[in-house]
């Protein structure tokens, strides 16, 4: 392991001991203090993003990635505030999740602590180095931070600003830490860090994650692969089934709950594609269908393929195919989902029980966008990634998920 990941393990694993006794109201100062540098310090963070953003464009990448990287005084402003909305959850630390007080008179308390020390590998978007390092440090945990290369220097500047907001209220500058070498070498040492890392969360491309799925020796949470579907029942409000899509789909099409697959059921398709068809138009939406889909759509749509059917495009894309009825979309979208995020859109009660029911992903829509698949959306306030696993964590996590059990059993002298 190379000398710079010993050192921040290092020093994160003190980091986060010294955690152990520090009160809700320190952290939430820090917190404070971390959202005003911030909002402070946004020339330095724009002008460092900017840099960012030139490499990015030189390097060729998407200007719908490219979207991800790039800040603004608005976009620093909403994450100083999401910071702040951390600051008024309820901090899990400590709660007792559940006590009792067996016949032999032992005490037995389950109470929420820390995990320890996070490492986070991730791509693109900066919000997530301020979403993890807040997160972690309400919920008591240190972290380290590998942050894609295309925003290494907002990272870094990022970073720094955290620190000193945290010195400057009595803190552990080391509970927030980055990693400065970017190699893959490097990488894969930090999905290695057995005594250092408690837990290691991806969040990032399907390619990302899954190589630290298959390299990782520390415990893993799996995030963010979103090959999110929505699927148009016969007895679907066809108007608001459009409205749906196109929300869904272009909304931020670079997101991990933008619906990139779109299933829809015959007696209802020749009506409702050209709809979606003229909604996709003006957004430039590049659709890939079956052969019926080109058959009622024409010659224009691309032909949709295994790949197509499973890919996270991030992009204007989609895959559509048209279905006999209601099971052959379930098996479709379990075949092809990555237990994301999947929507129904029906007037059929029954239909819409069953869907919920057998569609085997962390979050299932009836008759909503999978857009709001999202920590504040779903009143968790900031979250640090979207479980698609059923371990540890499912769905959005938030400050609970960042936490583990400790049994603390008080007795009067019993022996077994």
């Amino acid at each position: 392991m190379n000398s710079e990941l010993i050192a921040l393990g290092s020093r994160a694993k003190k980091a986060a001991a010294s955690l152990a006794v520090v009160s809700t109201a320190q952290k939430n100062r820090a917190l404070l203090s971390i959202a005003d540098l911030l909002e402070q310090k946004s020339g330095q963070i724009l002008e460092n993003n900017r840099i960012d953003i030139e490499n990015a464009g030189a390097n060729g990448i998407a200007e719908v990635m490219i979207d991800r990287l790039r800040l603004t005084e608005e976009r620093i402003a909403a994450i100083a505030d999401s910071v702040r909305k951390v600051v008024d959850l309820d901090d899990p630390v400590g709660v007792v999740d559940n006590g009792k007080t067996m016949p032999n008179g032992l005490s037995i308390l389950c109470k929420r602590v820390p995990l320890g020390v996070v490492g986070m590998i991730y791509e693109s978007r900066p919000n997530v180095t301020v979403d993890a390092a807040v997160l972690c440090l309400k919920a008591s945990n240190a972290v380290i931070l590998r942050g894609g290369k295309e925003a290494f220097r907002t990272n870094a500047v990022l970073v720094e600003l955290m620190r000193e907001a945290v010195e400057r209220e009595g803190l552990d500058c080391n509970v927030i830490n980055l990693l400065t070498d970017l190699s893959r070498e490097a990488s894969t040492q930090m999905m290695k860090m057995n005594g250092y890392l408690d837990v290691l969360i991806p969040r990032g491309g399907a390619g990302l994650i899954q190589a630290v799925v298959q390299n990782a020796t520390v415990p893993v949470i799996e995030t963010g692969t979103g090959n999110c579907h929505v699927y148009v029942d016969a007895s679907a409000d066809l108007e608001m089934a459009v409205r749906i899509v196109d929300n869904a789909k272009t909304s931020r099409p670079s997101v991990c709950n933008a619906c990139e697959s779109l299933v829809v059921h015959k007696a209802v398709a020749e009506k409702f594609l050209p709809m979606m068809a003229k909604a996709f138009e003006a957004p430039h939406v590049e659709m890939y269908g079956c052969g019926e889909t080109r058959r009622i759509l024409g010659d224009g749509i691309l032909p949709a393929t295994e790949k197509e059917y499973a890919e996270e495009f991030l992009d204007y894309k989609i895959s559509v195919r048209v279905v006999e009825n209601f099971n052959q979309a379930v098996e479709h979208i379990n075949r092809y989902t990555t237990h994301h995020s999947d929507c129904i859109v029906t007037n059929d009660f029954q239909n819409a029980q069953e869907f919920t029911a057998r569609i085997d992903s962390a979050a299932v829509y009836v008759n909503a966008s999978t857009r709001y698949t999202d920590g504040g959306e779903f009143g968790l306030g900031a979250e640090i990634g979207i479980s698609t696993q059923k371990l540890h964590a499912r769905g959005p996590m938030g400050l609970r998920d960042l936490t583990t059990v400790k049994y603390i059993v008080t007795g009067n002298g019993q022996i077994r």
